[in-house]
């Protein structure tokens, strides 16, 4: 599969997503945070499409570029903390959960003073960007600890959290090494930046079709009684 191919996956993945999620959640048995990660699923689709037509119309415009990886360091850091509540509504443990509230104040203020006087001017918040991925990572792993402390069994596959623990977790621990070195990647070779840019958008198809069976695993399926 070619890049512009996997480029189209993901666009499609990140447009049926959200709809499936608006579709399944509007019941009202439905988790608060479930019911939110639709919403922030479509903003993601149309960031990612409006970066993509942006680029396109302005290949060699510096100014243009230099305003569109500012539009990615906000939109980053605002997926980190939208991430960290959503584990923090999914977490059990109320010091974790209280932990889960400062850190996201101190994330932000961190990320704005990056993004403004340090490395976010003109490139890529590599630092709060590595920083958020280990936050989500240790979260991630807090619900797994507090599910294999669970007395009573159950079934994961019925889990909405199980499915997007499980993509956050695997998401952010193989693109951390790629965005916190983007800065550096910027200066190899074109092909090795395509291959990379390949590989992390296989991941994001890998992430976004977990959410989507976080949602697909709500609906109850009826058994039919055998026919004599």
């Amino acid at each position: 599969m070619n890049a512009k191919t996997l480029l189209y996956v993901l666009f499609i993945v990140l447009m049926i997503s959200p709809l499936g999620g608006f579709f399944i959640t509007n019941k009202r048995d439905v988790k608060k945070y479930l019911k939110f990660l639709p919403y922030f699923l479509f903003l993601t689709f149309s960031v990612e499409i409006f970066g993509y037509f942006f680029e396109i119309e302005h290949p060699h415009n510096i100014q243009a570029r230099i305003l569109l990886k500012n539009l990615y360091n906000y939109f980053t850091t605002f997926e980190f903390v939208f991430y960290i509540w959503m584990l923090r509504e999914i977490i059990i443990n109320k010091v974790i959960k209280s932990l889960a509230s400062y850190i996201m104040i101190v994330y932000v203020i961190g990320a704005f003073i990056n993004i403004n006087f340090f490395q976010g001017v003109k490139g890529f918040h590599t630092i709060t960007y590595s920083v958020g991925c280990l936050l989500v990572v240790f979260f991630s792993i807090i619900y797994f600890l507090e599910l294999f402390q669970k007395k009573n069994a159950i079934n994961l596959i019925r889990q909405p959290a199980f499915w997007i623990c499980s993509g956050l977790l695997f998401f952010y621990c193989c693109s951390f090494p790629i965005f916190g070195l983007s800065n550096f990647i910027q200066s190899l070779p074109k092909v090795i930046r395509l291959n990379i840019a390949a590989i992390q958008r296989t991941l994001n198809v890998f992430l976004y079709l977990m959410f989507s069976i976080a949602f697909l695993c709500r609906i109850k399926t009826k058994k039919s009684s055998p026919s004599f």
